[in-house]
């Protein structure tokens, strides 16, 4: 197979790697989120960068394993990214596409103007008939630009990539048949659209976030024992479906990968709320319906010694806020078992209206109980 080069017709220029790039990917691969979201070498020396450009391509032209690209500016020369397609398989018809972006050329949407290019190319001129995507759970960002050239993802599938330092992990796994090329991206996924608001959102959690009194932190393992106690509490016990006993290593393993996976899933968002000392005041958290990607359900407990402070209000008033702002949340929804008083009286002073009682809708402890329900829609919120 012969190198090739492609011009994008929007300042973009596709080519085989040369030698004489080999300086600029040096430079390139220095950039921490290309060392954290891809497989090069770290550390990255000017050799790997001389033997990528080189033997590596060369011999992937040859032989049809995989179709290396710079992407360079068609007015300046200067490289922007790499695109291309790697496990080729020419004869079953199908290969995976990748990209990174240098961190120069970010902002640009570099990744999605290259990437449709060698979708086309690779449909239109080599005939495959199915490209695949794959990206680490937590690569929002990756995960976005395909989406935006028409990738469809199905979940998260386990141990699905390779570890730097061996094991796999986590990673989402999109499909482009022929004919599903966008050209434009879905409304969901364009700047400025919902789905591209939460990508931003989700890859950079806020480290604080003002809620009245209190504050909306990430949780941190100096927070255990008050995790531990206020899951212990009979209150919060009485109303919730915490296991019975909690223990230190369950508030350990919650602190550690709960919500730090809710938030590299896109699943949701988790904090702790915090008191003007900054100490434990609180969980609360929005779940996003998989089904329905503009509804999440929010979920609060506060810790006894911060009950009827208004700290859960104003936590729960500053989480909507976000949910709606940031995650492109149109509707939050609130479920409590009917008789959990306090809870409802949070609800309702933010805004939430109860729409009534669902019978068996809540699940404790193997039970199923009566709950009351109520809605949030962005005009409510007070």
């Amino acid at each position: 197979m012969d190198p090739i080069e492609l011009a994008t017709g929007d300042g973009l220029v596709l080519r085989a790697w040369q030698p004489e790039d080999a300086v600029d990917v040096f430079r390139a691969c220095q950039d921490p989120l290309i060392q954290r979201w891809t497989m090069v070498p770290v550390p990255y020396l000017l050799e790997h960068a001389e033997d990528f450009t080189g033997p590596v391509t060369q011999t992937a032209w040859a032989e049809q394993t995989s179709a290396p690209l710079g992407v360079f500016d068609a007015r300046s020369g200067e490289l922007l990214a790499s695109a291309g397609l790697v496990a080729l398989d020419k004869a079953g018809g199908n290969a995976e596409l990748g990209t990174w972006v240098a961190p120069w050329a970010r902002g640009r949407r570099v990744a999605e103007r290259a990437g449709r290019a060698v979708a086309h190319w690779a449909f239109e001129v080599l005939g495959l008939r199915r490209l695949t995507w794959r990206a680490e759970v937590g690569n929002h960002a990756s995960k976005l630009t395909a989406e935006r050239i028409g990738f469809s993802f199905d979940g998260v599938t386990r141990a699905a990539l390779p570890a730097r330092g061996g094991g796999f992990v986590d990673g989402w796994h999109g499909v482009l048949l022929p004919g599903e090329v966008c050209d434009t991206p879905p409304a969901w996924v364009a700047p400025g659209g919902p789905g591209a608001r939460r990508a931003q959102a989700l890859s950079h959690p806020p480290g604080r976030l003002p809620a009245g009194p209190c504050t909306l932190r990430l949780l941190r393992e100096s927070d255990l024992d008050d995790v531990v106690a206020t899951f212990r509490d009979p209150g919060t016990v009485q109303w919730t479906s915490i296991p019975l006993d909690y223990r230190p290593e369950q508030g350990l393993d919650f602190i550690r990968h709960a919500y730090p996976a809710m938030w590299l899933r896109g699943t949701g968002v988790g904090f702790a709320f915090a008191d003007g000392d900054d100490r434990f005041a609180g969980t609360i958290d929005l779940r996003i319906n998989p089904l329905d990607p503009v509804t999440a359900e929010v979920g609060y407990s506060a810790a006894p010694w911060a009950r009827g402070k208004g700290y859960t209000t104003e936590a729960v008033r500053a989480a909507c806020g976000y949910g709606f702002e940031r995650l492109a949340l149109g509707r939050i929804v609130w479920r409590a078992h009917v008789g959990n008083d306090a809870s409802r009286r949070v609800a309702e002073k933010v805004g939430f209206k109860v729409e009534g009682v669902q019978r068996d809708s809540c699940v404790q402890r193997g039970e199923r109980v009566d709950g009351w329900v109520a809605t949030l829609l962005p005009r409510d919120l007070v």
